[in-house]
């Protein structure tokens, strides 16, 4: 079978390898498509080297087909469709004994800390291991990864029907949180610099501010009656967003911190003080994110198309990386493996 390694330098090497047959407790899963996130765009650009090495098969967001079970699994047959959550805690640690096995102090991540989904067949625990309904889309399963990462934004930020929302950073995440929030019931304004990112949100029906042209807050406060935003997900990883999350804030409005800052942000206390803002930190996403992104992939509450730049194959991962890397305009585009 073919497996991309990433080896270094923003380079990958297409090798022929054996499929790994699966121990107890794991399966193997035939890989259809597997998308290229933010994270393993920071990988191709070297900055995770120092965890990943220069030898390492990344790629996490993916869909696929069971192909082959290691003994002791139930509940799943070959040919089954599924989706991977790709986290591996240690179970034993404080976090984990609490339930938070998702934020677990020792935790792994498939295609990071191991071997990831860039190839044919992929041997993981059985645990990790989401089966999908019978007939849905393959392509659209590949988002629900990302999509459970929305999902689980979208959980913590307590939303109720009928609250204002200011999403800042129309990407990916962005974009799926405010479809996340917009189905949930929220009033979604998406802040973005990109015109074509812009042009995107409004196709799907949000409006939509650019802070190169306006003032975010202002404009927010002007569209709610002088309130401001109940809920705000900054997910621009950039300090004007952070700027913007307390200007724009509605009395005891909840911050969601999506976005991996680079540096550490400056953040305006005082407003937390002023209007009893609350700040919550969201990582990653909880089984029950999981199946909540599959029914709303399998019910077309999602807008898939849209959200899908490209499809590429496997041996042209080298080109797919180096097309994403600083492009403003591309949301999702996916690998096709197999």
């Amino acid at each position: 079978m073919k497996a991309a390694y990433y080896i270094g330098n923003k380079e990958f090497s297409l090798r022929e390898v054996d499929p790994v047959t699966p121990g107890s407790g794991e399966v193997r899963v035939k890989i259809a498509y597997c998308g290229i996130c933010g994270t393993d765009l920071h990988v191709y650009l070297g900055h995770m080297d120092a965890r990943v090495g220069n030898n390492r098969v990344i790629g996490h967001e993916m869909s696929g087909t069971i192909e082959s079970i290691g003994e002791g699994v139930e509940n799943l047959e070959i040919g089954d469709p599924v989706v991977i959550r790709p986290l591996a805690p240690c179970g034993k640690c404080p976090a984990c004994e609490r339930g938070h096995s998702h934020i677990c102090q020792n935790l792994k991540f498939l295609g990071l800390d191991s071997d990831g989904a860039f190839q044919e067949n992929w041997t993981i625990p059985a645990y990790t291991v989401h089966k999908l309904p019978v007939g849905i889309s393959l392509q659209h399963a590949a988002l629900i990864e990302p999509l459970a990462v929305a999902c689980h934004d979208v959980t913590r930020s307590r939303l109720q029907p009928g609250e204002d929302v200011l999403v800042i950073g129309g990407g990916p995440i962005g974009m799926l949180v405010a479809m996340v929030a917009r189905k949930q019931g929220g009033n979604v304004v998406i802040s973005e610099v990109s015109e074509h990112r812009l042009a995107t949100a409004e196709k799907m029906g949000f409006s939509t501010l650019n802070p190169l042209k306006v003032n975010v807050a202002e404009e927010i406060y002007k569209a709610t009656g002088n309130k401001g935003a109940d809920v705000v997900f900054e997910v621009s990883g950039s300090q004007p967003g952070v700027d913007t999350m307390t200007e724009a804030c509605a009395t005891r409005a909840r911050i969601v911190m999506v976005a991996i800052h680079a540096t550490k942000p400056q953040v305006d206390l005082f407003k937390f003080f002023w209007r009893e803002i609350e700040m919550l930190g969201v990582r990653v996403y909880e089984p029950q994110d999981f199946e909540k992104a599959i029914e709303m992939i399998a019910a077309g509450a999602i807008d898939c198309e849209t959200m899908i730049t490209d499809i590429q194959e496997l041996p042209d991962i080298q080109n797919a990386f180096a097309a994403l890397s600083g492009n403003p305009q591309a949301m999702k585009s996916l690998i096709r493996c197999s």
